[in-house]
């Protein structure tokens, strides 16, 4: 049959770009791709699944940021600094595993897709590691204790965590690749993400005390745990659905080489992991020294549960009205703004003299802040990535990710070994029921001071960051050169 005219022009088109190695075939594969990969609107349940995989992800993650110091020290009778530098030590290995596994997840190929295979695989080790870094023998010396956490903890952190968050964080792009949808789903990934957070906060020391108090009752309160966790990810392995296929979402290659090159002529990438360094080292010196301020300067632990259950549930409600925040003041004007009420939630908490009153309207302050940050920071990075393609011509969504994610995990290991620094600098002592003066200031500079601090260097860097408005016209631009 003979084609008509329409038809003819349309395949002379396809057969000129198939010929030529230009931006417009990359444009007509997208096209194609974001018909073909779109997710239904009506499905919640898939966006409740893949928002799932975070909160089991957070089970481990929020625990070892929030309590395993503590539990360190504390329960398992390990010196602080030594837990501290053995934590700073593996995140090097573990930033240098991000990558090796964003390899690995991209060469695989199974029946359930590249990325769900490995939470299938990874969900029931991953329970179980963290049983282990819970599971410290209180009975044997300090060498071979520190072994212990040397080995336990890299096999969480270095291994397991990262062969289940990395393929997690790349389900969002196989699933879709509709703006609009990864949007969403990432909406649920940071609701169901800060639900995980809120859940071991506010249950693991009630928990604790239920099954004793004592070493052993926080193995058992990591095997509930660890059970959530799997259900966690098996929600998100039998709920989701990978649809963007090899071929389909195949780009032009970048050698590694000439895409770090590109990354270090991006400042505005460069300021956005300055920024996750500074804050996951943050996350992890506020969040290690919480339980410590409850117990030692608020004089009750239980408090934890306040102070952060509230700044939870305030985030979490706070996250669906950022998105019309946005839209009117800029992501960057946004996160400002969060830095802004971070550190008055910081100041009123530190002068609350444990007043349960104050405590709670610090942590309606600090959740307002904390949900502008969690809702904006994500989405500054993805910006980056278009910002980088127009000044060098490069696409690099993949190693500007595992970047960033080597640049947090960095700030987090630092972040943890000074925590054990400056507490052993200040001469706490987890076995006294009253601790020094010099300890307590310990604690408050871990707490609320180096938190101020970093919030006060956001702003500084915000100062200098102008992506938001320049965005526009750079789409516009890449438009443009498309077209050509």
């Amino acid at each position: 049959m003979k084609k008509n005219r329409c038809a003819q022009t349309f395949d002379s088109k396809i057969m000129f770009l198939k010929s030529k190695n230009i931006p417009e075939r990359r444009k007509v594969r997208n096209q194609k791709m974001n018909k073909k990969a779109k997710l239904s609107m009506g499905k919640i349940v898939e966006r409740f699944s893949y928002g799932c995989g975070d909160f089991g992800c957070n089970i481990i993650y929020t625990a070892m940021s929030a309590f395993l110091v503590f539990y360190y020290t504390d329960y398992a009778g390990v010196n602080a600094l030594a837990v501290g530098t053995i934590m700073m030590v593996s995140r090097i290995f573990d930033g240098i595993s991000d990558i090796i596994m964003g390899v690995v997840v991209d060469r695989t190929k199974s029946r359930f897709g590249k990325a769900r295979s490995w939470i299938l695989r990874m969900c029931i080790p991953f329970a179980i590691s963290g049983v282990l870094l819970f599971s410290v023998p209180t009975s044997w010396t300090s060498t071979p204790k520190l072994v212990y956490v040397f080995i336990t903890y890299n096999l969480v952190s270095t291994i397991i965590y990262t062969a289940i968050n990395v393929p997690y964080s790349a389900l969002n792009a196989l699933m879709t690749q509709d703006p609009y949808e990864r949007s969403v789903l990432s909406i649920f990934r940071n609701l169901l993400a800060t639900a995980g957070t809120l859940l071991i906060n506010t249950f693991t020391l009630r928990l604790v005390e239920y099954f004793g108090n004592n070493a052993s009752a926080w193995t058992k309160t990591f095997c509930v745990f660890g059970v959530i966790a799997i259900i966690a990810f098996l929600f998100t392995f039998f709920g989701t659905k990978e649809r963007v296929g090899a071929a389909e979402s195949a780009v032009d290659e970048v050698p590694f080489k000439e895409g770090v090159k590109a990354l270090f002529k991006n400042k505005y990438w460069m300021m956005m992991t300055g920024m996750l360094a500074l804050f996951f080292l943050m996350y992890s010196v506020n969040g290690g020294s919480t339980v410590y301020y409850a117990k030692d300067i608020l004089g009750d632990k239980n408090l934890v549960g306040t102070i952060n259950g509230i700044f939870n549930i305030v985030q979490i409600c706070g996250m669906f009205l950022i998105a019309m925040l946005v839209k009117r003041f800029g992501k960057r004007n946004v996160f400002a703004i969060g830095l802004v009420f971070d550190i008055i939630g910081m100041l009123v908490l530190n002068f609350s003299g444990g007043s349960l009153a104050i405590i709670i309207v610090s942590s309606v302050i600090r959740g307002i802040g904390n949900a502008c940050g969690g809702a904006t920071m994500w989405a500054m990075v993805s910006d980056t990535i278009d910002y980088g393609e127009w000044k060098t011509g490069y696409r690099t969504e993949g190693l500007v990710n595992s970047a960033c994610s080597f640049g947090y995990k960095i700030g987090n290991g630092v972040g943890s070994a000074l925590l054990g620094l400056i507490l052993e600098v200040g001469g706490y002592a987890g076995e006294k029921a009253v601790q020094s003066a010099s300890a307590l200031f310990s604690i408050e500079i871990c707490f609320v001071w180096i938190p101020i601090v970093v919030y006060i260097l956001g702003l500084i860097i915000m100062k200098f960051y102008h992506l938001d408005r320049e965005f526009d016209g750079i789409i516009a631009d890449l438009k443009k050169r498309a077209e050509k």
